[in-house]
């Protein structure tokens, strides 16, 4: 009898994918995969562990799946980030895991569960890994037409508030043939858009190849038959060149969308954080790309109440977003992590600071996104299906313009059935501060 086994995977989508590999190795092993964490014998919780409410999500979920030792679940078994971050702590303080596997032990999980199993154990592994894992087969567990590519592990960026490296180690690009492998096979299995990922999308290439090898890359699955859209996350501005810019603008298939996460705009605070940029430059790249990419949609992540971050710094920041509007932008508030560089600094912002700073960036990013939504109804575009809402009246979508997750979602009407994936044409008749409203205005695009 086949035991049945589910994983909750929490934190970002590079972390999905490693959810998805794990499966589909336990799948390969004759484990029966469920969705329902009540009936599974096996449950994997697959943790983040970047930031402080990130581990909060993750010991929650941990001490939720815990729970279902009262019922069918026989192991419990925690691995990801905060599994390599905190081995030890996790085995001793929380009775009910079984097992903690770190991010170098992923295509060990079979026989790690067959070793619990077998010997009535608990089990820790741990320890850095290349990429080779990543080409096992994945089961895709997004079902929307969409699936993420892992185009790299680790980082060299060593940013002075993140604990990334250590735990995922050096940058460690995968060969392209075997991305354009996954690709086919993902496109011979209904994923429509691919989504490349990796602590840093732009450096790929550079360990391996010796040289920038993303546009080369994206032109290579562009070629894919069943591949209609390709987005890149993750794009540092520092490594973003022409050669890359120029390939977006021209690749009929790549979505006019550039996720580039500047984290700040004060020089003092940008050589605090360890990043290579300044202001200037940061105004230069952005001011480039719109120039070269008509109707690009850029997206950015900040963090405010960095160490020594005065008004006069925040205040430089603030009006780097309202000089260059961005349409999408997510605000973090500075979290101090052990083992980070930036934990010892001096100056700390006290958390009340912080959280105001966060509230002001938030709301004038709240009039900007309206605008630039506000500047779409009346245009006619693709949108990728994604489900019907919960009133059962409207289907819910993405444009080009909206990765999974993390934006907006387009609100539409058809007045034919249409499933999950789809590729469809609307007309965007209305927007909100965060969401569009359309309708369908022809049969499914091919």
């Amino acid at each position: 009898m086949k035991r049945k086994i589910g994983i909750v995977s929490l934190g970002c989508p590079k972390n999905l994918v490693d959810s998805e590999i794990m499966l589909g190795l336990l799948k390969s092993c004759d484990y029966e995969i469920t969705n329902d964490e009540a009936a599974a014998e096996i449950i994997i919780v697959n943790t983040c562990g970047f930031i402080e409410s990130a581990k909060q999500e993750s010991v929650n979920a941990i001490l939720e799946m815990a729970g279902h030792k009262a019922g069918k679940c026989e192991l419990l078994i925690v691995t990801g980030c905060m599994a390599e971050r905190y081995k030890g702590k996790i085995i001793e303080e929380i009775p009910e895991v079984d097992a903690v596997v770190g991010t170098g032990s992923y295509s060990d999980i079979a026989r790690i569960i067959e070793e619990v199993y077998a010997e009535g154990k608990r089990v820790v592994c741990g320890g850095l890994h290349g990429t080779d894992y990543l080409e096992n087969s994945r089961v895709v567990s997004t079902n929307k037409g969409y699936a993420y590519i892992k185009i790299a592990e680790g980082c060299d960026n060593c940013c002075t508030y993140c604990i990334i490296p250590s735990l995922r180690g050096a940058y460690r690009s995968r060969r392209l043939e075997d991305i354009i492998k996954e690709a086919e096979i993902l496109a011979a299995g209904g994923v429509q858009e691919v989504i490349l990922v990796a602590q840093d999308t732009t450096r790929y290439g550079t360990d391996i190849y010796g040289r920038k090898r993303l546009s080369e890359l994206i032109r290579s699955i562009s070629g894919i038959d069943g591949i209609k859209w390709i987005r890149l996350l993750y794009c540092y501005p520092e490594e973003i060149d022409e050669q890359l810019i120029d390939e977006i603008a021209i690749n009929k298939k790549v979505c006019k969308y550039m996720d580039i996460p500047i984290q700040h705009a004060s020089d003092k605070i940008l050589r605090l954080m360890g990043r290579r940029g300044t202001r200037e430059e940061l105004g230069r790249v952005i001011s480039g790309i719109r120039e070269r990419i008509p109707g690009v949609v850029i997206r950015t992540s900040l963090i405010v109440g960095f160490p020594g971050e005065t008004e006069e710094d925040f205040s430089e920041l603030f009006e780097f977003v309202n000089e260059y509007r961005f349409d999408r932008l997510g605000v973090f508030t500075y979290s101090k992590e052990e083992d980070t560089p930036a934990a010892a600094f001096e100056q700390q912002v006290p958390k009340r600071i912080k959280q105001r700073r966060h509230d002001k960036i938030m709301e004038l990013q709240k009039g900007i996104t309206l605008t630039h939504n506000a500047a779409r109804v009346g245009s006619v575009c693709h949108a990728i299906v994604e489900g019907v809402a919960d009133d059962g009246i409207f289907y819910l979508g993405r444009t080009f313009g909206e990765a999974p997750e993390i934006d907006g979602t387009v609100y539409f009407t058809s007045p034919e059935p249409l499933d999950a994936g789809q590729l469809v044409k609307i007309k965007i008749l209305d927007a909100s501060h965060y969401d569009l409203i359309g309708e369908v205005v022809n049969e499914s695009a091919q």
